[in-house]
């Protein structure tokens, strides 16, 4: 029987490799950056065409390579970083292990153009899937010049899932964003398709934030500095008030390597604990140095998982040291006082005179005795006839909740929206035709033949303003209403990059989007149909539900798209509505030829049948 164990070919052990170290054209970048940034570059250039599908392009000014050191780096687990397995405990640079540019080479076309400072030559080599074509002398700048051409051309599977160009070129802008925030002593600069996106200036750590993530960012960071002898920590954490409910900016490094651990981020949060609503993320922005010997990098390929030798002291210390830069800066909750139509505070002038009302006071009253305890009356009590004696504390409460009930129960029956002094329902109203009642804010009850119907009045919404808007697409009936003050929106970097992309579909849609300056857009027209909604958030929503699910293939763009919309749209949890509000909720919802679910498959009509009912009793 002949042998049936094989050595793979380097070719083969490449493109497997690639499949965990290269997974979207944004590994390429990062690989290719954090090589850079351990060859000492100052000045770092990306170009992208197409979100890198077609090019991905990266100029530094680093130390270059010889031209033996330019083939030899494509081979796997070469590299200049460590010689011994000791040195994997007193790692200093991004990249060690040797794999990436072979990865690259796996399944891509590149060209390398490297010239070292102290050469008066340099080299230029091509390869092709692995597979060494040319490599002859050139002559080029000092530093390093890769050209990584149609990525996954030999792979079809890899190439054909990838996202779009703007959730390609979204996650490249996130990762390029970790490089350029911890190497705030190199100058960078990205492009896309011609387009300048970014170029930044060498700077501090704070201006390197702000020139990032936008200059209104500089008001709301807290710095923090602890210094012990197990870890330091030096960064900037937002402000309470400044929380997001969705896009927050966190951002963790340990010796200048983005990390993401989850348990820290907790003791972040702990310190922030009554100080910011359920459901909401402060924006910090940390950098940790630990002795290289108490951690572990060599997790996954993509070095962001590390593992701390001293995780408790650390998460310790972290969660103390916020606190103490909460505490210092007094970002605490403060009361908001209504001070219209109150009586003026005179100025302090080194007297005061304080005005008290005339109160008749019994130093014998004891508020804790019985009645019968307390009968007896004092003389004080009954100098002055035309006034009451106080009654017991246990009365005087008990009036004070049952006056509180009575206005809880008043508000709760009042509408939830209200323009200026006339109330304005949420949905248009119709004939009231059943009594519904609504629980929690969420929820819809009825009688049914069978059983109790509940139903989520949300999703309900969703389901109801998405058919209208497949409709109004099948039968181009779309149009715009303008909005009277058009509202701003203030994007990242990437979320531009997406809207740009999404904009002539949004236009059909009905939405009337124009560019400001930068990063910052005009809403000034949404959907004919949207009654009371923000559009400014109603944009972020879809920006968001794209860059995080992906566009589906172009026939299906305006079905997402109708979806967020609706989503957007939709009455919110927690609205209270009106009787006719909820028969008209209802009443669409069950016209409509698939009331169950939600166009994303999540049930809205829940029935509890009679005899489960039954069962209870």
């Amino acid at each position: 029987m002949s042998d049936v164990i094989k050595l793979l070919p380097d070719s083969v052990a490449n493109q497997i490799a690639a499949g965990e170290v290269i997974q979207r054209p944004a590994s390429v970048i990062k690989e290719l950056v954090e090589n850079a940034i351990d060859a000492q570059a100052t000045h770092v250039q990306i170009i992208l065409k197409d979100a890198g599908r077609t090019l991905i392009q990266i100029i530094d000014d680093g130390v270059g390579m010889s031209e033996t050191d330019a083939r030899l780096a494509f081979e796997r687990h070469s590299t200049s970083k460590i010689r011994t397995a000791d040195d994997l405990f007193t790692l200093r640079t991004m990249g060690f292990r040797g794999e990436a540019l072979a990865s690259i080479a796996a399944i891509s076309q590149v060209e390398l153009r490297t010239r070292r400072h102290d050469s008066q030559l340099g080299t230029r080599l091509v390869i092709n899937a692995s597979h060494c074509e040319s490599q002859e002398p050139d002559m080029c700048p000092e530093g390093s010049n890769f050209m990584i051409k149609n990525i996954f051309f030999n792979v079809p599977a890899r190439r054909k899932f990838l996202k779009s160009n703007q959730v390609e070129l979204s996650n490249i802008v996130k990762e390029f964003e970790k490089l350029a925030l911890i190497n705030n002593e190199v100058e960078f600069t990205l492009m896309h398709n011609g387009n300048l996106m970014y170029k930044l200036a060498k700077g501090t750590f704070r201006q390197r934030i702000t020139a990032l993530m936008g200059s209104n960012l500089d008001q709301q960071l807290l710095p923090v500095s602890i210094d012990t002898s197990i870890v330091k920590v030096q960064g900037y954490i937002g402000k309470p008030e400044n929380a997001r409910k969705r896009n927050a900016l966190q951002f963790m490094f340990v010796n200048e390597r983005f990390m993401r651990h989850p348990y820290f981020h907790k003791a972040v949060m702990s310190a922030y604990d009554q100080l910011i609503p359920e459901g909401e993320q402060p924006n910090y922005f940390l950098r940790f140095t630990v002795d290289p010997q108490s951690i572990d990098v060599n997790i996954h390929p993509t070095k962001t998982e590390i593992k701390f030798e001293d995780e408790m002291p650390i998460w310790q210390i972290l969660a103390a040291g916020v606190k103490e830069t909460l505490g210092r800066f007094c970002e605490v909750p403060s009361i908001d006082f209504d001070t219209q139509d109150a009586p003026a505070i005179p100025a302090y002038s080194g007297h005061v005179e304080v005005h008290r009302p005339e109160i008749e006071v019994d130093p014998s009253y004891n508020p804790f005795k019985s009645p019968a305890q307390g009968a007896s009356s004092s003389p004080s009590r009954h100098h002055a006839a035309d006034r009451q004696p106080m009654s017991n504390w246990d009365e005087l409460f008990a009036n004070f909740e049952r006056k509180r009930r009575d206005g809880m129960d008043q508000s709760s029956a009042e509408p939830s929206v209200v323009a200026g002094d006339e109330q304005q329902p949420v949905l248009p109203l119709g004939d009231l035709q059943t009594a519904y009642l609504q629980l929690k804010g969420r929820y819809i009850l009825s009688p049914a033949k069978s059983g109790l119907m509940i139903i989520d009045q949300h999703r309900a919404h969703v389901r109801i303003l998405f058919d209208r808007y497949i409709s109004r697409i099948h039968a181009d009936d779309l149009s715009s209403q303008t909005i009277l003050f058009p509202e701003v929106l203030h994007l990242s970097a990437a979320q531009g990059a997406a809207l740009r992309e999404l904009l002539p579909d949004m236009e059909k849609m009905g939405f009337v989007i124009t560019p400001l300056n930068d990063n910052d857009w005009a809403v000034n027209g949404i959907p004919s149909g949207l009654e009371n909604v923000d559009a400014s958030s109603m944009v972020h929503q879809i920006i968001e539900s794209v860059d995080n699910g992906g566009m589906p293939v172009k026939r299906l763009v305006m079905e997402h798209l109708a979806l967020s919309v609706a989503r957007a749209a939709a009455i919110p949890a927690g609205r209270v509505l009106q009787q006719q509000e909820m028969d008209k909720l209802v009443g669409d919802l069950l016209s409509l030829p698939e009331p169950n679910y939600t166009p994303d498959g999540k049930t809205i009509i829940t029935v509890i049948p009679i005899e489960q009912i039954s069962k209870m009793f």
